[in-house]
């Protein structure tokens, strides 16, 4: 079962990729996330952080990486309860389309094992995206209106 959420965003493509690949723009919509990597296809993709008071160290690998198109990545989470083994790791993929003055983001997570699971990860992603959106398109009020980004 694949799990998916999309938003449209009123960006260029250019500062919506930099958001996915952005450390410091991770970490700002996705829960505070440190992510560390050299975003190389085949190389490590490690998400460190405290979730609910516990610290996780979340992993994976890079499986595509096509520079304002595509981001492809295996993920595997040992808060899930789940043994690290290749059956649980999720694939994610994030496909970026140029509209002009907007950005369409389709993100998919393969390998939810149950439609509760599925409907969990679709809400995750979509409240991501909808944060992702949020620092992009909203002006900074501490920079004087202009963009985050």
């Amino acid at each position: 079962m694949t799990a998916s959420a999309s938003a449209t965003i009123d960006a260029p493509i250019d500062k919506v990729w930099d958001a996915f690949v952005n450390p410091e723009k991770i970490k700002k919509y996705m829960f505070g996330t440190t992510v560390i990597t050299d975003w190389k296809k085949g190389h490590k993709i490690l998400w460190q952080g405290q979730w609910q008071g516990k610290t996780y160290e979340d992993k994976g690998v890079i499986l595509e990486f096509k520079p304002k198109t595509k981001l492809q990545y295996s993920h595997f989470s040992p808060l899930a309860g789940q043994p690290d083994r290749p059956e649980n790791y999720h694939i994610v993929t994030i496909v970026l389309t140029d509209t002009g003055a907007q950005t369409t983001v389709l993100l998919s997570q393969s390998n939810s094992g149950s439609e509760q699971e599925k409907a969990h990860s679709e809400q995750n992603w979509a409240a991501m995206l909808g944060s992702v959106k949020k620092l992009i398109e909203e002006p900074d009020e501490k920079n004087n209106g202009t963009s985050r980004t």
